[in-house]
């Protein structure tokens, strides 16, 4: 019999107005619901709205439409009993670390010899017990995570809310951290019922999760949901993990399915070659020579893939997307594959690779086709980077916009479509 529902979504919608007034929905239709005694990862790309919705749950952000409930009641505002977790730490620097734990106990109301108390206990049990007065200049960075998490513990959450909590450390130290993590869960040490962890790293997401919801973007919403029935702890290198990593990574790169509602005014998703992934030339073609050579020969899964080249998957995935973008490669159920494009790239000199980058742009990226109509128009005039940006404003946010930009100039000069001026922020047709 399925565990109750602790936390409840129906009919999830949630946007937000751009500067210029805008509408960009960055949520819609998300059915979730968070079960007793789980622990759920969420993936998605970048901008798909998983921060969104953990904000939505904790009660920091309203949703617009539908129903969020905790243990059958609705959430108004922030909530005891849900607890979240930054990857930008979210420390007080003139605090304690003692101080900084104490923190939701005082906006609780919980004398100060309790929470004194509860504080030292929560820091004891992450491992910190030795630093309760030093400030968090004086830690390292895993340590001023552990803090982050023992201020969400110390108010004993049934719900743990986890926002790339590991993300931001190097690869060890979040692996240790994780560990601990999951050792408190075992062994009962903690009074959460319930973790939700968003996370870009699909191994970790492996070891961690009894279920795994994969999010499509633009607008956000859930897309497929893997459930894992092996026991914890995981041996990451076993036949199983391996399997279900690959599972993952088919399912975080099969093409997006087509969302329709009845509602005419409701924004229309960019197309997808308005939302470039962010890749660079020297990436792209370093994992091209590697997917072209031995031993894979032109076709690699995509675990392999990331083995080989030593990337992480959130920069691995957005290469493989960029590839397929161009057509230069694609991705089939988990596996890169090298286009005729893409051997042709390849075997040739460097101007002729250049001129192919040009063709693969025009015939296939909207936004270089965007800039590149408006410069014709006025052949000698110049366009502004603020037009551009105005444009990518209906379907994105200003930080996701810049990033995305970013991406098209570098493709096109490279190409040599156009040129692109950083002292007068000005794009010009190549003389």
């Amino acid at each position: 019999m399925k565990a109750k529902a602790l936390i409840e979504l129906k009919a999830v919608n949630k946007g937000f107005k751009a500067a210029d007034g805008t509408s960009r929905t960055v949520l819609q239709g998300v059915d979730l619901a968070l079960h007793d005694d789980e622990i759920v990862a969420l993936l998605g790309r970048s901008g798909s709205g998983k921060s969104t919705l953990l904000r939505v749950i904790a009660g920091l952000v309203k949703a617009d439409q539908g129903q969020v409930h905790y243990q059958g009641h609705p959430i108004y505002g922030p909530v005891n009993g849900i607890a979240m977790v930054f990857q930008s730490f979210a420390l007080f620097p003139w605090l304690s670390v003692q101080q900084n734990v104490e923190l939701g106990l005082e906006a609780q109301g919980v004398k100060p010899a309790e929470r004194e108390r509860l504080a030292s206990a929560a820091l004891e049990m992450i491992g910190l017990a030795g630093f309760s007065g030093a400030l968090p200049r004086e830690l390292s960075g895993g340590m001023r995570q552990r803090v982050g998490i023992a201020r969400a513990l110390v108010t004993n959450p049934q719900v743990l809310l986890m926002d790339e909590a590991f993300s931001a450390l190097d690869v060890l130290t979040g692996q240790s951290l994780r560990d601990d993590i999951l050792e408190l869960w075992q062994e009962r040490r903690m009074a959460t019922r319930c973790m939700l962890v968003v996370s870009h790293n699909i191994e970790e997401t492996v070891m961690m999760a009894d279920r795994i919801v994969v999010f499509d973007s633009d607008p956000g919403r859930v897309r497929s949901e893997l459930h894992i029935d092996l026991p914890r702890p995981r041996n990451a290198d076993s036949p199983q993990v391996r399997a279900l990593v690959a599972q993952v990574y088919a399912l975080m790169t099969q093409p997006s399915a087509a969302i329709h509602t009845a509602d005419s005014s409701a924004p229309l998703a960019a197309p997808l070659s308005y939302r470039l992934p962010e890749a660079d030339v020297a990436r792209l073609e370093s994992v091209l020579e590697r997917l072209a050579a031995e031993p894979f020969n032109g076709t690699a899964s995509l675990p392999a893939l990331a083995a080989e080249t030593g990337l992480p998957d959130e920069e691995l995935l957005p290469v493989c997307e960029a590839l397929a973008l161009l057509g230069l490669a694609h991705i089939d159920h988990g596996h890169l594959r090298l286009d005729r494009h893409g051997r042709q790239y390849l075997t040739t000199r460097q101007a002729r690779r250049q001129d192919l980058f040009a063709r693969q742009c025009r015939g296939r990226i909207a936004l270089v086709n965007f800039i590149l109509d408006r410069l014709h128009l006025e052949p000698g005039a110049s366009l502004a980077r603020t037009v551009v940006l105005g444009r990518l404003a209906e379907w994105m946010d200003e930080e996701q916009a810049e990033r995305v930009l970013n991406v098209a100039i570098e493709w096109g000069r490279y190409s040599e479509l156009f040129e692109y001026s950083f002292h007068n922020h000005c794009f010009t047709l190549t003389s």
